[in-house]
């Protein structure tokens, strides 16, 4: 513990790095878990005698766990230790991991998943909040691109180390889950050994009510997303008693939060310009990022007739551009101290990636979409940790955890509703073709086809379905992406501090 008024040791150079290694363990374990199985489900939920709903449910309960406690675990990181909280995530995700590789039957799996999303929320939040703890803004681009990099390569390693997993016939699927359990660990060790981070105690409370409220709005606005355009339409008694819970729930939430003496999500962030205009743009950011690689994928297997492999490896470009352009910001970052210009390139690349992949259909060459990829994925690169960046430079030190989480939350949340969405667009536009091609009869099952099952030129037209309606995706998302520029345009460039989090904090609590 220390003094409240005495600033902290400034953490060297080696300390950071060494740090550095177990954070960015835990987080590459964490993105690995939520994207491994993707290639293993349909493997998974045969093996288990689990129904189409269920395949949904095993990705939903992880992302919903993950997005709906992330502020709960960023406020817990400025009242309690933060190293502590950053081992009890890895050590819940450690415990999910261990019970969903034992799962005996599909409830338990999905029971797993929630464990899973709770260890995985943490390591989301807590990770770039310790990091801006540990370093200060004007050197934190070098290693914010560091962990875009990470972010990137764990996101396209899953479905590849899952689908290599399944088809080890001495291996199988349950070992998706067994692979990350001896990393996690290491990572909690390699905490142990190298995070060193003062203890500031604080007499206050969590405003639980508010943290509750939250997590039930928000979990009932996801599971809508979720549901709708599958289990019920979007407009339908459902979605409106789904959609009014949530609302009302939320509304609740601010207002006990306007209350409260320590409040879970402080309102005072929205009034901070830089916080409010980064949390629209991460949100609207989450739309691009998760879009992108969710439906490219099923465009890669049904539009182009890839396997699912190859399917895996053809988001390498993207991930490729997201991971060059967030390192290499970052760098510059760091080296110039200017951040902004590199917020409007991002914008204007993503924007032009969206408008790029909105032109792919069935006959595209492997290598132009592969162009396009890397386009949208240079941009995303460029917004997404320098969002965080900018927005951890113009807070008070005592509220990096909540608006770090918080812009973690909204990006989730962005990605979450994004797909959900996309995704039924995707679908009525497929059934609506498939109607218009081959008659009602046809479009009426809403089963994914089986491309090897399909005679030649059916096969032909249900490609050229699946990719024109791709497409269009990407031009609902263009202007999705240009309006995250518009919110980027106004948000106003400040000098990167010298000091880390911690040191602020220690000179903000000594003026008190």
């Amino acid at each position: 513990m220390t003094d409240s008024t005495t600033a902290p040791p400034r953490t060297s150079r080696r300390e950071v790095v060494q740090a550095m290694s177990g954070l960015m363990m835990g987080m590459f374990m964490s993105i690995l878990a939520s994207t491994i199985v993707s290639n293993a489900l349909p493997r998974i939920i045969a093996d288990l005698n689990g129904s189409q709903s269920v395949y949904t449910w095993v990705v939903t309960t992880e992302l919903l766990a993950m997005t709906a406690t992330v502020p709960l675990w960023g406020k817990l990181a400025d009242l309690y230790s933060r190293k502590l909280l950053i081992q009890l995530s890895l050590g819940l995700f450690v415990v999910g991991s261990l019970i969903a590789g034992f799962s005996p039957n599909v409830e338990v799996l999905i029971a797993s998943r929630v464990v899973q999303g709770l260890g995985a929320g943490g390591m989301t939040a807590l990770a770039t909040i310790v990091m801006a703890a540990m370093i200060p803004p004007r050197e934190l681009g070098r290693y914010s691109g560091i962990f875009g990099a990470v972010f990137g390569v764990g996101t396209v390693a899953g479905p590849l180390i899952g689908g290599l997993l399944v088809d080890t016939e001495w291996l199988g699927w349950r070992w998706c889950f067994f692979i990350g359990v001896p990393f996690t660990l290491a990572a909690i060790y390699l905490l142990q050994r190298t995070l060193h981070l003062p203890v500031v105690r604080r007499e206050v409370k969590i405003d639980y009510l508010g943290a509750a409220l939250i997590v039930a709005g928000v979990s009932t606005l996801l599971v809508w997303t979720s549901l709708a355009g599958n289990e019920f339409a979007w407009a339908s008694a459902w979605s409106a008693v789904l959609v009014a819970a949530g609302v009302v729930l939320l509304a609740l939430a601010v207002w006990v939060e306007s209350r409260a003496a320590e409040p879970v999500v402080p309102l005072s962030i929205f009034a901070n310009r830089t916080a409010a205009l980064a949390t629209v743009a991460s949100a609207l950011v989450g739309v691009a990022m998760f879009g992108g690689t969710v439906f490219l994928s099923q465009y890669f297997q049904i539009g182009m007739g890839k396997t699912p492999t190859q399917a895996g490896l053809m988001s390498l470009p993207l991930i490729f551009g997201l991971l060059v352009s967030s390192t290499v910001a970052g760098q510059l970052i760091t080296k110039w101290g200017r951040w902004k210009a590199f917020l409007i390139a991002g914008g204007v690349v993503m924007v032009v990636g969206m408008l790029l992949l909105s032109t792919i259909d069935a006959g595209t060459t492997v290598f132009v979409v592969s162009v396009h990829m890397a386009v949208l994925g240079v941009g995303v690169g460029m917004l997404m940790q320098n969002l965080v960046l900018a927005a951890q430079n113009d807070v008070p030190a005592r509220d990096l955890g909540t608006t770090t989480s918080t812009l973690t939350f909204f990006r989730s949340l962005g990605g979450a509703i994004g797909v959900s969405v996309l995704g039924a667009v995707l679908a009525n536009r497929v059934t609506s073709l498939m109607a218009e091609k081959f008659g009602p009869v046809a479009a009426g099952g809403g089963e994914v086809p089986d491309l090897a099952a399909l005679p030649e030129p059916v096969r032909a037209v249900v490609q050229d379905i699946y990719a024109t309606a791709t497409a269009e995706l990407f031009l609902i998302g263009a202007p999705i992406a240009a309006v995250a520029l518009i919110a980027v345009l106004f948000i106003k460039e400040k000098p990167l501090k010298t000091q880390s989090g911690d040191e602020r904090l220690a000179a903000e609590m000594a003026g008190h």
